[in-house]
């Protein structure tokens, strides 16, 4: 039933993305052309441009995402204290393993990179305070090394291998994440006062993990990296790239939020 649930997820989170949209509007644009239907070819071309411009043109997508990121505020680590929390938690998401890191023998970062490099700033400002690295993969279809497996590699590349680490290969969403990680949070803990783990993702995708974690019964303290949106709207700025990965965080949480809520995990 989750694999069901983790396929149907992904197919629509491809299907409502609008950059995917172009291919079905030049599709049919194609189709009418060569029916000789030329109106209908134009008015598809036509809307495969505004999607275009839509996707390109910043505003559109940081007038959603912006309120997202803000939904979970940030705080000041500095204040915190090793005894303070019991450990600190890394969501995967933005590591590249799979079949690059096999290769190519170097383990590639998305442009979520500040998932990996606020944890690296975290453990070695809390040296003795135990953390988990949890993610396997969120392609459909995996191939080489896990995130987890390439986490670990990178936590070697650093330094960092004598740190209390520990490491959770096998999830494919947040829900999995949280799920597999529970009993390694009460294994460590055992004998010990529960405290809050700091918890580090993207801040489109620290509400989603906040309800999910609290669904749990585990207490986190939210440390929300990879903004995308400042305070004001770019109202001039336009690029395609940058639109599109905005409309792919978007979708992906929309998605999930309304997966989660309709299946009770939220």
């Amino acid at each position: 039933m989750d694999t069901i649930f983790f396929i149907l997820s992904k197919t629509v989170q491809f299907c409502i993305e609008p950059l995917n949209w172009v291919i079905i509007f030049i599709f049919f644009g194609l189709l009418f052309l060569g029916l000789r239907k030329p109106h209908l070819c134009k008015r598809f071309l036509v809307l495969a441009l505004l999607d275009l411009l839509i996707v390109g043109w910043l505003p559109t997508s940081e007038i959603f995402l912006r309120p997202l990121e803000n939904a979970i505020s940030k705080i000041d680590i500095g204040k915190l204290s090793a005894d303070e929390i019991g450990g600190i938690i890394i969501l995967g998401g933005a590591i590249e393993g799979g079949e690059i890191a096999v290769d190519r023998g170097e383990i590639s970062i998305y442009s979520s990179a500040e998932r990996v490099t606020k944890a690296f700033e975290l453990i070695r400002k809390y040296p003795d305070v135990p953390f988990i690295f949890t993610g396997f993969s969120g392609r459909i279809t995996p191939r080489g090394v896990s995130e987890a497996d390439a986490f670990k590699q990178l936590i070697q590349e650093q330094g960092l291998a004598g740190r209390d680490g520990y490491y959770e290969n096998q999830s494919r969403n947040t829900y999995e994440n949280v799920i597999l990680i529970k009993p390694m949070i009460a294994e460590i803990e055992k004998g010990r006062p529960a405290k809050p783990w700091l918890l580090v993702t993207s801040a489109s995708h620290m509400y989603r993990s906040v309800q999910i974690f609290q669904k749990q019964g585990l207490n986190v303290i939210p440390i929300p990296v990879d903004y995308q949106t400042a305070n004001s709207l770019q109202w001039t700025a336009f690029d395609l790239v940058d639109g599109a990965q905005n409309w792919n965080k978007l979708a992906h949480e929309i998605i999930g939020l309304f997966a989660y809520w309709i299946t009770g995990k939220i």
